[in-house]
């Protein structure tokens, strides 16, 4: 059984059981059910209530006409809709005072569909950002995650904030695409060898290149004993760069041969050590793009993630991303723009999160009617439970 298609079913059995339930789900919208015909419906009950329908001012039996007028409704945007089907939602709904409670499932179920969604679109941008040696794509798609996460907090009721999950997704490193993958390496074998040969080239680079920018472990570690000697002060040529490889255990572990760094330091030519670097901080971002986007995925399909735990983790694996585009923008010379503003969603946000984390009260059975089913009088939420679950 699928929780989250019974809660859809649910919710919708529940207002076409009880029209009156649809006050309480006015922060519920058409989009988050997962089912095309259940979006379909959920909007065509809307439309009625603002309409006036009969069955929305009753306080007596709810009419039939309020089904069938929903179906029909409902027929113009979707095929394959029957009153048949609308019988089933009402018997898949226990208790039509619990619809708010219905609703915040399917709610939650919305939350990790759309960071699903998103957290893919970033993934593919840094992909083909680093087909394309740009940025654009994959900063502009973490700005529009990083919106939707703020909006859909905002929704669920906590403030967002970043905060690192107990147990971090498992994800596989991210692997450049092969044709870009060489000429990365080539671009820091470049730079080494120019640093190398021109020490005084580490001022250009220092304050905002990382060894973690590279793309190669043992490019990155290269780049560390050449940022030890200029922190300290010292020499830098191709005897005190070996020295400060073997001092950190470099050369021992495999990390790093005296081939390759006889290769780097004998392969120098006339070169930009900050050209060199802005390609390589460049790549950088595009990978790190890649990698916040695998794990951001992973968050949103762990089901046993609440939502706001997922928003929270979500932000935090934007965290690295944001780092790397901090120091790329400073290699560039431009500040770093502001994310675009949060979509505002409809309604008072008061209102949205009381509704959104709102239990039903249970209420007295009511009495049996006829068709499609009784009309329960609509249920007062209690006061909203504000947890960060």
């Amino acid at each position: 059984m699928n929780a989250l298609l019974t809660a859809e079913q649910a919710v919708l059995g529940a207002v076409l059981l009880d029209p009156g339930q649809l006050a309480h789900l006015d922060w519920l919208a058409p989009d988050h059910f997962h089912r095309p015909v259940h979006q379909a419906l959920f909007a065509a009950l809307r439309k009625l209530r603002t309409d006036g329908h009969l069955a929305v001012a009753t306080k007596e039996l709810v009419p039939l006409s309020w089904v069938t007028d929903a179906v029909d409704e409902a027929g113009h945007h979707v095929r394959g809709l029957t009153a048949v089907y609308a019988h089933t939602l009402i018997s898949a709904c226990p208790r039509p005072e619990h619809a708010p409670v219905y609703g915040r499932m399917v709610l939650e179920g919305a939350i990790h569909r759309s960071v699903t969604e998103h957290a893919i679109r970033l993934h593919q941008a840094a992909r083909a950002d680093a087909l394309q040696g740009e940025v654009k794509g994959a900063l502009h798609y973490a700005d529009v995650l990083t919106g939707v996460l703020g909006d859909l907090a905002r929704r669920w009721g906590p403030e967002p904030r970043s905060v690192a999950p107990a147990t971090p997704p498992s994800t596989a490193p991210v692997a450049l695409p092969h044709v870009w993958a060489d000429q990365v390496a080539e671009d820091e074998q470049f730079l080494l060898a120019v640093l190398v040969e021109r020490p005084k080239a580490m001022d250009e680079v220092v304050g905002w290149l990382r060894p973690r920018d590279f793309a190669d472990p043992a490019h990155g570690q290269l780049y560390r004993c050449l940022g030890a000697l200029h922190h300290r002060g010292e020499p830098i040529d191709r005897i005190t760069v070996l020295w400060e490889a073997q001092r950190r255990g470099l050369l021992a572990d495999g990390t790093l041969t005296t081939e390759q760094l006889t290769a780097i330091c004998d392969g120098v030519g006339p070169g930009s050590a900050e050209w060199l670097g802005e390609q390589i901080i460049r790549s950088s971002v595009a990978r790190t793009a890649a990698t916040s986007a695998r794990a951001i995925r992973a968050l949103a399909e762990n089901e046993t993630l609440a939502p706001g735990r997922l928003i929270n983790h979500a932000l935090h694996a934007l965290g690295p991303l944001d780092e790397v585009r901090a120091r790329w923008q400073t290699a560039n010379g431009h500040p770093s723009p502001a994310p675009p503003p949060a979509p505002q969603a409809e309604g008072p946000p008061t209102a949205r999160v009381h509704a959104a984390l709102a239990r039903s009260t249970p209420q007295p059975t009511a009495q049996s009617s006829e068709c499609p089913g009784p009309a329960s009088t609509p249920s007062a939420a209690r006061p909203p439970s504000r947890t960060h679950g």
